[in-house]
């Protein structure tokens, strides 16, 4: 196998155009690849977010201050004037205006985020669109974005980078006042079973019968990121991804089967597809990027031909993707409730990062993409959470047609995160956490729950779209920490 190393072109991708930067750059990705810590894939992921927040990493680990000041600086010189951008592959003019779609919530939805979804209903191959109440700014689609596009095409960024983010709940018939007694045991064995952050990996492995699928081999991309899938199996990410535990409270008798109408300790876990559907992402958004030429404010939003071999290639490495993010979460749930003896009454999980072939009303056949939305079908069952201090709810769809069979994924952010690490103190987050009765496992201000929308406010937007069947409050909240990754 060719020895790994850094060209130029891997930090174009991050954003990094300074030939200076660049060399430093360079020079700490060589000098990680030899400590043998990191494989490349990993030490990419590792500077990506270190491109997009430098500011996280002014304090704590010298090795990556330096740059992150470099960036800051970088960031800080007047810029000289654009030049044109060289044109590749095949060349897509915009719609004048977008057609109609709903936007729920609209008056607490930032312009930036509108004028995102706009541009991506002005794509040619958009067929129809709608916007969650909690949505926001992201890469291309905006958090919360939901698209439909013609059924022969998918587009990487409008699914997002962490391929497959889900929310996933087990439900214990734990009396509260029990839990209550042993919560230090409960927190006991969330610590002990769970890894958060970038490059956060286990040597500890539960259930690998995932990696004896075919589609490992399928391609030469997948191949490679195969030893990073499996030392990351089982662990969480950084952000806002979190394994706590809470009480859920069923109020109808009817609602949940095996659930009767009471209260329940229940385990909520929120996370992806980790570096393997990160670099999914970043690989065929790229390729997507040099087939296919968009104006710039629409250049993210490039896709892939599902008739071509990239276009297979994603589309079979992001359904991996999703059974990949779906057994880390059955792996942390799993391994806690071994190490408590526990027997679940009922998991419920959902996607809220992903690509489905799908039928609009007319019998259209589409590629509906749900950036940060919930499928909200008929009968669908899928999880909504708030922030660390807010309740989240178990929802069943209502298949309701304006939003393409959807809702929200969660709150939705206020604040970007550059914003609240300048505006909320680490005091300010405990005094938070206590007066709610949360006890915060890791986590930072960036993640603070004033970052975040009111929750009940974003799901009154949703009445026609959902229906509320359960109630979970968070009592024990694991995140990850200012520090790379956690045991």
């Amino acid at each position: 196998m060719a020895k790994e190393k850094f060209t130029a072109g891997d930090f174009h991708i991050l954003g990094i155009e300074n030939i200076s930067l660049i060399r430093e750059f360079g020079r700490a990705g060589k000098k990680f690849l030899r400590s043998g810590k990191f494989s490349k894939p990993e030490i990419i992921e590792i500077f990506q977010q270190l491109a997009d927040h430098p500011e996280n990493y002014l304090s704590g680990d010298e090795d990556f201050r330096p740059l992150a000041i470099l960036i800051l600086e970088e960031k800080l010189k007047p810029k000289p004037k654009k030049k044109p951008r060289k044109i590749s592959g095949e060349i897509h003019t915009l719609r004048d205006k977008p057609p109609y779609y709903k936007v729920f919530g609209r008056e607490q939805i930032e312009e930036e985020a509108i004028i995102q979804m706009d541009t991506a209903m002005r794509l040619p191959i958009t067929v129809s669109g709608a916007l969650m109440p909690d949505a926001h700014v992201g890469y291309g689609l905006p958090i919360g974005g939901v698209l439909a596009t013609k059924s022969n095409v998918v587009i990487p960024y409008a699914v997002g980078v962490d391929i497959a983010c889900r929310m996933c709940m087990t439900v214990y018939n734990i009396p509260e006042r029990q839990f209550k007694k042993e919560q230090e045991k409960f927190k006991k064995a969330l610590i002990d079973n769970t890894i958060f952050g970038v490059g956060g990996e286990t040597k500890d492995h539960h259930d690998t019968g995932l990696f004896d699928k075919k589609d490992w081999n399928e391609t030469e991309v997948i191949r490679d990121l195969k030893n990073l899938a499996y030392r990351q199996h089982g662990t969480s990410g950084a952000g806002n991804h979190f394994v706590e535990w809470g009480i859920l409270e069923v109020t109808s008798q009817d609602d949940l089967p095996e659930l009767p109408k009471g209260k329940y300790i229940a385990l909520l876990s929120h996370s992806g597809s980790r570096g393997f559907g990160a670099h999914i992402a970043e690989t065929y958004s790229k390729i997507a990027r040099e087939k296919i030429a968009l104006p710039d404010i629409a250049r993210h939003l490039a896709w892939l031909d599902l008739g071509s071999e990239e276009g297979m290639e994603y589309w079979i490495a992001m359904n991996l993707a999703g059974e990949y993010a779906s057994g880390n979460h059955h792996v942390i749930h799993n391994k806690i409730a071994k190490a408590l003896s526990l027997e679940p009454l009922k998991m419920i999980e959902n996607h809220h990062n992903f690509a489905w072939k799908e039928k609009l009303q007319d019998g259209s056949p589409v590629i509906i993409h749900r950036k940060g939305a919930t499928p909200a079908g008929t009968n669908n069952t899928g999880i909504i959470p708030g922030s660390m201090t807010q309740p989240g709810y178990i929802v069943r769809g209502k298949a309701d047609k304006a939003s393409l069979n959807s809702a929200s994924h969660g709150a939705g952010r206020l604040l970007s995160r550059k914003k609240a690490l300048k505006t909320i103190t680490s005091s300010d987050l405990r005094a938070m956490t206590e007066n709610a009765g949360i006890e915060l496992i890791g986590g930072d201000v960036d993640e603070a729950p004033t970052v975040y929308k009111n929750i009940d406010r974003v799901l009154s937007y949703q009445k026609n779209l959902v229906e509320i069947l359960a109630k979970f409050t968070p009592v024990i909240v694991r995140m990850a920490g200012r520090e790379k990754w956690q045991r």
